[in-house]
């Protein structure tokens, strides 16, 4: 069982692909992709943490058919743009605005925004974060773990350390 975190998916949502120039056609082809994604990743028996974003737009029947659709053992941080139907959708395992949780040995605090201080910040623990797509410039120990700067498919912790060393290559 392996441990994923993503954010800011806004499916059905069309300003990802005007705001956030995402590389689909269309709303479907976004959505399709970024399902495809992740469920080539995310094991049935894995854990995703989605920090937030998650839809903005489909019906509430359309929300709950992704979230279906989608592998894993699913918890929300909610996001900004988190709906009622989003929110309320069975599917999740958790719900909340804020969370902390050990992965692979290292506190790790979850949130949709990213924070200029946090919980065991002085003793290693990490800030993962959505809301910013990307055009945050990161403090040490943070990082947005959302769709655009990690890409469609949920990132494990190694890959999201390694991240901060390809920006500075």
């Amino acid at each position: 069982m392996a441990t994923y975190f993503t954010g800011d998916t806004h499916f059905g949502d069309q300003r990802a692909l005007r705001f956030d120039h995402r590389p689909y056609s269309d709303l479907a082809a976004h959505d399709d992709g970024l399902i495809a994604a992740w469920n080539a990743t995310v094991a049935p028996d894995d854990i995703v943490w989605h920090l937030g974003d998650f839809a903005l737009g489909p019906s509430r029947a359309r929300i709950r058919e992704i979230l279906a659709g989608l592998n894993g053992e699913k918890h929300l941080i909610v996001g900004n743009n988190d709906g009622v139907d989003t929110v309320e959708a069975p599917g999740w395992a958790s719900v909340r605005h804020y969370a902390e949780t050990q992965v692979e040995g290292r506190m790790i605090v979850l949130c949709h925004y990213a924070f200029r201080t946090w919980n065991g910040m002085s003793r290693g623990a990490l800030n993962l974060h959505g809301h910013s797509h990307g055009k945050l410039k990161p403090m040490p120990k943070q990082y947005d773990v959302g769709v655009d700067p990690m890409g469609p498919a949920p990132v494990g912790l190694s890959a999201i350390l390694a991240s901060r060393l390809r920006r500075k290559a």
